[in-house]
């Protein structure tokens, strides 16, 4: 068997939809959110354009957010997406902490997963973090091995989902660590029906494939 897990970050407009093809192929995913960008009642459409694609990735309403991500986990991805490094440490902890609560408070159940906005970490702030009470870390960095994380505040994926080696990556995990795990931001798919088709497809063959059990992250830190 091999472990399947995905997880996705920002909680922008996309997700509803990636959040219904995970519940049609049965795939776990954990989304990774920042409380403090999202309007109460309203969604935002405008803002951060997506590489100058003309294309807005958006933010869901807050009130919104229970429902989109039933059935998921949830992890702290900082209240207002700071970088690790860039703020003092303190202030980070406390981003990253309030976040935690905030989710924990609105899904009733515990959240002790994160992100790392950017992927940028120090070991400071993974100590701290870990004292804290998080499990794991998700950086931007690539592995062979995800179980072989020296540090759990330090966890790299194996890849981004758009990658192009991704079927090669995914028949290597099954020789080496039997873990697959990647990433990604659902506005990268934008409006693009053929970028949708082609994770759909990802989904029906990992979901299809015998030897896959889909996991949450947490699984892979626990």
């Amino acid at each position: 068997m091999i472990k399947v897990a995905q997880c996705w970050d920002d909680g922008v407009l996309n997700d509803v939809k990636l959040a219904d093809l995970c519940r049609k192929y049965n795939a776990k995913a954990t989304f990774n959110l920042n409380p403090a960008l999202h309007r109460a009642k309203e969604r935002i459409t405008t803002g951060w354009q997506f590489r100058d694609t003309g294309y807005y990735p958006g933010k869901l309403a807050w009130n919104e957010i229970k429902d989109v991500y039933d059935g998921f986990e949830v992890a702290s991805h900082t209240m207002c997406h700071c970088n690790a490094g860039e703020v003092d440490d303190q202030v980070f902890l406390t981003e990253a902490v309030s976040a935690k609560v905030i989710l924990e408070d609105l899904f009733q159940k515990p959240c002790r997963g994160f992100a790392w906005p950017c992927g940028r970490y120090t070991d400071k702030t993974a100590d701290l973090l870990q004292a804290a009470g998080f499990a794991y870390g998700r950086t931007v960095q690539n592995t062979d091995t995800v179980s072989a994380f020296k540090h759990p505040m330090i966890l790299h994926s194996s890849c981004h989902f758009q990658n192009p080696e991704f079927w090669n990556i995914f028949e290597t995990a099954k020789t080496t660590d039997n873990i697959f795990y990647f990433w990604g931001h659902s506005y990268e798919m934008m409006d693009d029906e053929n970028l949708w088709a082609a994770f759909e497809d990802k989904l029906r063959r990992l979901s299809s494939d015998p030897e896959v059990q889909w996991v949450n992250v947490i699984d892979l830190a626990e």
